[in-house]
């Protein structure tokens, strides 16, 4: 796409000269991962790289180039090599792998000097799964012992490696709430801290945190519904302090697309009784599906272990039931909300509509809102939210919001006057996987926000795939409207 190239290079040359000079730049990354998971073998790829990285070179001769690939595999050091002579350092992204990535580097043809721009616990895409293809997690006493032997290795290296970044210093929901943070949500910091305090030349922290020893089913873990599991985890504290454990039993969450941060499905109330205590019982949901016990055992000092079990409840589940989902959910504006749901689905004349949440002006609810630009002054375009992205009803996905009572959001017009159909359960029974319910309403917006809202009791929700949609016609000009606080309560 010459248009699409050509206005990346145009932004890159504004970041670049609107950077350069900043004393904290190390090097210029010009993309990470863009080359895909497959061979990596796009020349037009690795073309725009190396254009762009000559480009920072020549408005800045004073910081070295780099581009970050995925781990590899395929043709992605061959290429690296002998397509980008402007790039002087590759960054490379490898979890489980990084132990053995000096060796790997060599034999694939490696000679520039490399930095592990990404490294941290064994991926989920990595570990062994269960038999209905649960991703185990190693326990945070586990990946701390990971960190501590991939950061040794990639240092013994003083030839060609450069340093490392350790993902991720901070908490992210990414498959679970704890797999690649490490620090957890309550700010509690994990064994991976602790270790990486010392590698980087700290002293080691006065007060340890909680090593697990084993967590374990001592019950079946598929069983029917409504029956009990029976857990144990067994955790020392260095300094002998007393622990408070904590038991949460969740819905298992998706895999990941591409390192989006996830939505909390929250806790299932009720689930855990006699919680507190080395050994718990579980009483699991009736409803069939994946699920997973969480254990968290804190010092009451700020430090932490985690660790889970990937649980399953037996039977035939509603051929039509969405996932399980927590309420309220936030669909869109409010600033950094989480939705489950993305804004995927671009209908109509596409390439005339903008959606951004940056300079919304005077937010409704919260931090921020949602602006929307339709340029066209004919035609029609309209936007709607998806689960899964970009899928118009051919895949599985979607949410149970049984209980739900409305919907609602806020809007107004930036001229006033602007005619705009909302709505949901825009996917039809013509489609495998469809929307259990619809309703849409036309409105005139105001220059003033309005709420609207949606009333949800008595409609059946046990999947709805779109929970927003929004479609303007032309109107002789082009439509320019915000909205604030989409979300179901």
């Amino acid at each position: 796409d010459v248009d699409a190239v050509a206005s990346q290079y145009a932004r890159a040359k504004e970041i670049i000269l609107a950077h350069k000079d900043h004393p904290a730049l190390l090097m210029w990354g010009v993309g990470n991962e863009m080359e895909g998971f497959a061979k990596g073998d796009d020349a037009a790829v690795w073309s725009a790289v190396n254009n762009l990285a000559a480009l920072a070179k020549r408005l800045d001769p004073h910081h070295p180039t780099m581009t970050v690939i995925a781990e590899l595999g395929g043709e992605r050091v061959k290429a690296a090599h002998a397509l980008l002579p402007e790039v002087d350092v590759l960054g490379i992204n490898s979890y489980a792998g990084v132990r053995t990535l000096p060796e790997r580097y060599r034999a694939a043809g490696g000679t520039k000097p490399y930095v592990v721009a990404e490294t941290g616990p064994p991926g989920a895409w990595e570990v062994a799964k269960t038999s209905w293809g649960a991703p185990i997690e190693p326990t945070s006493t586990e990946k701390a012992a990971h960190y501590k032997r991939a950061y040794a290795r990639i240092h013994r290296d003083t030839e060609l490696a450069l340093g490392s970044f350790m993902f991720l210093w901070g908490h992210k929901r990414e498959v679970t709430p704890t797999w690649y943070g490490m620090f957890l949500a309550s700010k509690e910091r994990t064994a991976a801290v602790d270790i990486m305090a010392r590698a980087w030349g700290g002293a080691a922290p006065k007060n340890r945190v909680p090593q697990i020893v084993e967590i374990e089913a001592t019950t079946p873990v598929v069983v029917d519904p409504s029956q009990t599991v029976r857990a144990r985890i067994t955790v020392n504290d260095p300094e002998r302090d007393p622990l408070d454990i904590e038991w949460r039993l969740e819905v298992e969450g998706e895999p990941s697309t591409g390192g989006d941060t996830q939505p909390d499905p929250g806790a299932i109330a009720g689930a855990v009784q006699r919680n507190g205590a080395p050994t718990v019982d579980v009483q699991m949901p009736d409803r069939p599906g994946a699920y997973r016990l969480y254990a968290t055992a804190r010092d009451g000092k700020g430090g932490a272990a985690v660790g889970n079990l990937p649980l399953f409840v037996r039977g035939d589940e509603d051929p039509v039931q969405g996932r399980i989902t927590r309420l309220p959910q936030v669909i869109a504006g409010s600033g950094d909300a989480t939705s489950p749901w993305v804004p995927s689905g671009y209908m109509g004349e596409h390439r005339d509509i903008r959606m951004s949440e940056e300079g919304c002006p005077a937010p409704k609810v919260g931090r921020g809102c949602l602006t929307v630009r339709y340029l066209r002054p004919d035609g029609w375009g309209g936007v709607v939210w998806q689960h899964p992205a970009e899928d118009w009803g051919d895949r599985e996905g979607g949410f149970d919001l049984t209980g739900a009572k409305t919907l609602s959001f806020w809007a107004r017009g930036s001229e006033g006057k602007e005619q705009v159909k909302f709505g949901y359960g825009l996917i039809g029974r013509d489609k495998p996987y469809f929307d259990t319910a619809r309703e849409e309403i036309e409105v005139r917006l105001t220059k003033r926000w309005k709420r609207y809202m949606f009333d949800l009791e008595g409609q059946d929700l046990r999947r709805i795939k779109s929970p927003f949609f929004w479609v303007v016609g032309g109107q002789g000009a082009p439509v320019t409207f915000h909205l604030d606080d989409v979300r179901i309560d």
